[in-house]
């Protein structure tokens, strides 16, 4: 098993590429593992009570996980406390990060890829490596894969992916949460990039930040096109997709004057972005995130 990992994280390099400049160092996890050693890929998600977006996308990725790495120990975890608690209540148990990487450590494993579906470096990414930081001292090795979008070729690919989904469209207008940090600026980016590939019928808004409502609505009406197709831009299409973007959303176009289609599909769905997720675990298995602090020691050295 120990020969098939490393052929493995052999092949897998030859894949990916630093593209991060100095923020992540070559190392390979699984070369540093010993007799003994034992490695797993903890997949975080937000997580959803909808049974049927949970089928099409968690449990799909998931199991892509499983097939894109045999060798390796799949487990899940949640990060919504409220979603836990809900699904507790179906007798539908998921767990915490910090939990099942007690679990794992319990279990002897030594060396922990932790890959979440989020979608930008928002506070749930914030939150997942504070998780992940309080748990260093008790593995060999533990790394974090980036969220969707993270590097400008992650912006670049998801462009291609929404352009050819969604291609022929009229006017599509996707839906992301949204947040109230400086991480908002992620949807402006991937906007503006859409637009500078010549999608000027692709729009993003959030529900709880910027681009809002009101900033991509002045940019429907400048349009001069009444027929609009609203997508969610998150992993699932749970609460967000149901409440927020096929009531709320659309009911509020449609008093504009605007013609509404909703596709309730989320990004969790479509392969391509399943896959992008995997080659983020994969890149983590290889490279390494250089800590700032460090970063900031060695410019001192240097100038020494």
């Amino acid at each position: 098993m120990k020969y098939t990992i490393i052929c493995l994280a052999l092949l897998i390099s030859l894949v990916c590429k630093a593209s991060n400049g100095d923020n992540f160092e070559e190392s390979n996890l699984f070369e540093t593992m010993q007799p003994g050693d034992k490695a797993a890929l903890l997949v975080v998600h937000f997580g959803t009570t909808h049974d049927l977006t949970r089928k099409r996308t968690i449990e799909v990725i998931n199991n892509k996980m499983k097939s894109a790495f045999p060798d390796v120990s799949i487990r899940e975890a949640y990060t919504s406390r409220i979603v836990i608690n809900r699904l507790k209540q179906k007798n539908i148990i998921k767990q915490t990060p910090s939990d099942v990487l007690f679990s794992l450590k319990e279990e002897g494993y030594t060396h922990i890829i932790v890959q979440s579906s989020n979608i930008i470096e928002g506070i749930e990414m914030e939150a997942l490596r504070r998780e992940v930081e309080n748990m260093e001292s008790q593995f060999k090795d533990i790394r974090i894969g980036n969220p969707l979008l993270y590097t400008v070729e992650d912006y670049e690919k998801v462009v291609d992916v929404l352009s050819a989904e969604y291609k022929g469209s009229n006017t599509t207008l996707f839906v992301g949460h949204g947040t109230y940090t400086p991480a908002t600026a992620c949807y402006a980016m991937l906007d503006y990039m859409l637009k500078d590939k010549g999608f000027s019928q692709m729009h993003i808004g959030t529900i709880e930040g910027y681009p809002s409502f009101e900033t991509v609505l002045r940019r429907l009406k400048s349009d001069q096109n009444k027929q609009v197709t609203l997508v969610p831009f998150m992993f699932v299409a749970g609460d967000h997709a149901v409440n927020d973007i096929d009531t709320e959303w659309k009911s509020a176009l449609e008093k504009e004057g605007f013609r509404v289609n909703t596709n309730l599909r989320g990004l969790g769905e479509i392969p391509m972005i399943q896959d992008q997720f995997i080659e983020h675990a994969r890149f983590a298995c290889n490279y390494k995130m250089v800590k700032i602090l460090d970063k900031k020691k060695r410019y001192a050295n240097e100038g020494n």
